[in-house]
């Protein structure tokens, strides 16, 4: 059968965090013989060539090239385009790792929609990935209909016919941004561009040691120089105008002005920094018309006409005012309908841990001249960000915390200005409700709900909470979509989280009072302290003796009470003796949870009586008390003997 994706990933000492990689390969979806795996050594000198050809002697969809180091990924990459053998090629980093259905759906998005180019879903690892543009699937993507540009890291699957048509590779050598000229031309010229945004294919990882090629301080003159040519690419392919503004916009956004901000510049040493804003001035002044920084955000605007200028101290002192400033979000209600969690919470923009203010009659207005000091830039940037108040939106999104995927939730949120000061100033407050379906979360886990802010220049993310002990809500678990979720809030911080995979003592069962349990002939019914939708059906398990049964229940929820009804027909005559009772939200499971309910049914011919169970820890001191009377006992006796001899 034709191989429908060739996975090429340049390789040099990776050591153990190829591991990784190498496994998630191996557990791709797609049927064996329709993809394989090139490994490209470009000169490794550690272990991993006599590992990789380990790995090429024991599965034949792995293959292994060798090569004379040659400094950077680019040759690498382009070895393993020539060796390819599939329809599609995919670029993976050699301590990245796939997700294990990744390579199956893009192909199949991507054959479905005609794509050159398939952009799936990123997860970054203690390092960033585009967020914006997975927000939803885009089957036809352009650069002017979804924020590709903001995605010019290779990792995504590439039709080999096209890359031959229009002769495209990577730069060679040791250089920097050699992904950027290849992504930006391959968008620029490709027939098709899919987004597929509902799976994450791709965990972009910052290794524990941060030896990853991106991560190292780079040198400003050539990382520039480089940078010039993807910008040559966008000129090559695109008119003056609009289209072009916004795409150079990405490169003076992300790799500029976002390097002369808050914290990330002023964590530099003096003198290196200075050299980056000599180099950032001289390509802001030299490439870029009035046109790119005017669709900045206001705070952008202010660095890149300071940088233009060439005003370095300047830009010090705005970082360390922007550094001050940071989003937190308040909840104001956590609870179950229908299945469903609606989260409510407020959420605004702090300085120097304080709400921050601006004036009450801002008005918009351009930057029309470079500020002439700092305290110009800020009272600009606050009227602007007040002006543009009615742009603000709130996002909440649940990142699952061992895996960094993370999936936007539906919001509705409101926009409020505050009065301060006599009504002078004002807070801007983003008041929002989120609604978690937990059935559209894939698998189970912990997942950290997280606060996403955009409001004038700053689009910066929080956890939601802290919520003080004394008024934080406390909604219970609830069984929906075959599965109990349980929302609790971590501590010491008290930020809110949720539980997919929740079962024993934390599902609550331990909530049940004797009163609420009531046995009428085969008939169970009890008040449970879990939230379910109407109807949702459990399992229930009986235990006695080293004997079990099991049958189903329902739980249906009530207007008189919080929590749900649990029903259940018993087992057909339930044999003499004590029996213990479990639940699990999904009794079709291979293996099923189950979390003991404090209560038990002794049953005793035709009658069936609800008992309490005692505890395992007072069982235990009970038993240790008996041990220590007899033990006593037996050490008297042995005293009195002796006595006597």
């Amino acid at each position: 059968m034709p191989v429908k994706v060739s996975v090429i990933v340049p390789v040099y000492n990776p050591g153990i965090y190829i591991e990784d990689c190498v496994s998630s390969l191996r557990r791709q979806s797609l049927p064996p013989d329709e993809y394989e795996a090139i490994f490209v050594d470009d000169g490794s000198t550690d272990g991993t060539p006599a590992r990789l050809d380990r790995l090429a002697a024991e599965d034949p969809r792995m293959r292994v090239i060798h090569q004379e180091n040659s400094g950077w990924s680019g040759k690498p990459r382009n070895v393993g385009i020539a060796a390819a053998r599939g329809e599609f090629v995919m670029f993976v980093d050699n301590d990245d790792y796939l997700g294990d259905e990744a390579l199956e759906r893009m192909y199949a998005y991507g054959t479905a929609h005609g794509a050159d180019v398939v952009v799936g879903k990123m997860a970054g690892k203690n390092r960033g990935v585009p967020v914006e543009l997975f927000r939803r699937n885009h089957p036809r993507a352009t650069v002017e209909n979804a924020p590709l540009i903001d995605s010019l890291t290779p990792h995504k699957m590439f039709r080999r016919e096209f890359l031959d048509r229009i002769g495209l590779r990577f730069p060679e050598g040791r250089r920097r941004l050699e992904d950027h000229v290849f992504v930006t031309e391959a968008y620029l010229r490709a027939d098709n561009v899919s987004v597929l945004s509902d799976y994450v294919c791709y965990y972009h990882i910052r290794r524990d040691d941060a030896a990853n090629a991106g991560f190292q301080r780079f040198d400003p003159v050539g990382y520039f120089g480089n940078l010039r040519e993807a910008l040559d690419v966008v000129e090559r392919y695109t008119e003056p105008g609009p289209v072009r503004d916004r795409l150079f916009r990405r490169w003076l956004r992300v790799e500029m002005v976002e390097r002369l901000r808050a914290r990330r510049l002023l964590g530099l040493p003096d003198d290196y920094r200075r050299q980056l804003f000599t180099e950032i001035h001289k390509v802001v002044a030299e490439r870029f018309g009035p046109g790119v920084a005017a669709g900045l955000q206001p705070t952008q605007q202010v660095v890149a006409a300071l940088a233009e200028a060439g005003r370095y101290d300047d830009v010090v002192a705005f970082a360390a005012w922007e550094a001050g400033i940071a989003p937190t979000a308040a909840p104001v209600g956590v609870e179950w309908r229908n299945g469903s969690l609606h989260i409510g919470f407020t959420a605004e923009y702090t300085s120097a841990r304080e709400p921050m203010t601006f004036p009450a009659d801002a008005a918009r207005a351009p930057l029309a001249d470079t500020p002439k000091n700092v305290e110009e830039a800020v009272a600009w940037v606050g009227a602007q960000t007040a002006a543009r108040f009615g742009q603000a939106t709130a996002d909440l999104l649940l990142r699952e915390r061992s895996s960094s995927a993370q999936y936007f939730q539906p919001v509705e949120f409101t926009r409020e200005t505050v009065p301060v000061d006599g009504g002078e100033r004002v807070r801007l407050v983003l008041r929002a409700t989120a609604t978690v379906d937990p059935a559209e979360l894939p698998g189970d886990g912990v997942w950290d709900a997280v606060v996403r802010v955009r409001l004038g220049g700053w689009t910066k993310e929080c956890r939601l909470g802290p919520a003080p002990r004394a008024t934080r809500p406390e909604p219970c678990a609830a069984v929906t979509g075959r599965r109990a979720v349980l929302p609790y809030w971590t501590e010491p911080h008290g930020n809110l989280s949720l539980d997919t995979g929740v079962q024993g003592k934390r599902l609550g069962p331990g909530g049940v009072r004797r009163p609420d349990v009531t046995v009428s002939g085969t008939r169970l019914s009890a008040r449970i302290p879990l939230h379910a939708a109407e109807g949702a059906r459990v399992g229930l398990r009986f235990t006695a003796s080293g004997r079990t049964l099991h049958t189903s229940g329902t739980l249906t929820g009530g207007a008189d009470g919080p929590g749900s009804l649990l029903e259940a027909t018993l087992p057909a005559r339930l044999p003499r003796g004590i029996w213990r009772v479990a639940l699990s939200p999904d009794p079709d499971a291979a293996q099923p949870a189950w979390s003991g309910l404090p209560f038990a049914l002794r049953a005793a011919g035709d009658s069936v009586l609800v008992v309490t169970v005692p505890r395992p820890g007072t069982v235990r001191k009970l038993v240790r008390a008996v041990r220590r009377v007899l033990g006593t006992a037996r050490t008297k006796a042995a005293r009195v003997i002796d006595g006597r001899r």
